[in-house]
């Protein structure tokens, strides 16, 4: 019971983090300064210049709800935690809480001479982002440190795969950009789908059904 109450208490206080993460994102996107009388036609062609300020907000908020829906699947493993799986998450949380200022610098450059900067540095983040997520496993996972023991070596192996997988396509898509900004970008944003569809729910139910089986 104690063990089940660390890990909620750690669940919870990072749950709040991201809420707050993502909730900043929206503060990038900005009410346009116009001289005021403004015509209908002003205030209509200044909202649709904003486009790379949406454009980044749908897309790190995107990238910040994945990153969530993978965080909340690493609790559904644990059996205790310790030192070094609270610094482990400690790390993901700044990079987390880090994503609204590369979104800031997209925005503000992607319709720009400095496109391939901003986009760099943008898939640069999810590098960092990737880099902690393989800290976190590896807090975990390693000699099934703090895994349950009901969860394969398989499920272990496969996840550890998926997420230095992640690190090479974020770390192909930091170097495109400085060649062609969107299509770093775009296989940075390509690979959330990679993401989307290793579904862990999938892995929770074999989990499950390993358990009842034992």
């Amino acid at each position: 019971m104690s063990n089940e109450k660390e890990t909620s208490r750690v669940e919870a206080f990072s749950d709040g983090v991201f809420a707050i993460a993502i909730t900043l994102l929206i503060l990038e996107i900005k009410v346009p300064r116009l001289e005021i009388p403004m015509t209908n036609k002003q205030l209509f062609s200044a909202l649709i210049n904003l486009w790379p300020s949406y454009f980044a907000f749908l897309l790190s908020f995107t990238a910040v709800l994945i990153m969530w829906i993978n965080h909340h699947a690493f609790f559904k493993y644990l059996k205790t935690i310790n030192t070094k799986f609270l610094y482990a998450n400690g790390f993901l949380l700044l990079m987390v809480t880090f994503i609204p200022f590369p979104t800031a610098v997209l925005a503000q450059h992607l319709n720009s001479s400095a496109a391939n900067a901003s986009c760099a540095f943008f898939c640069g983040s999810m590098i960092l982002v990737s880099i902690a997520f393989n800290i976190l496993w590896h807090a975990t996972a390693y000699k099934r440190a703090l895994v349950k023991d009901e969860i394969s070596d398989a499920l272990i192996l496969k996840i550890r795969n998926a997420y230095w997988l992640g690190f090479v396509v974020y770390t192909i898509a930091f170097i495109l950009t400085f060649y062609y900004a969107l299509a770093g970008l775009i296989l940075c944003i390509s690979f959330w789908i990679f993401w989307i569809i290793l579904d862990y729910s999938q892995a929770s139910k074999k989990t499950s059904s390993h358990a009842n089986k034992s």
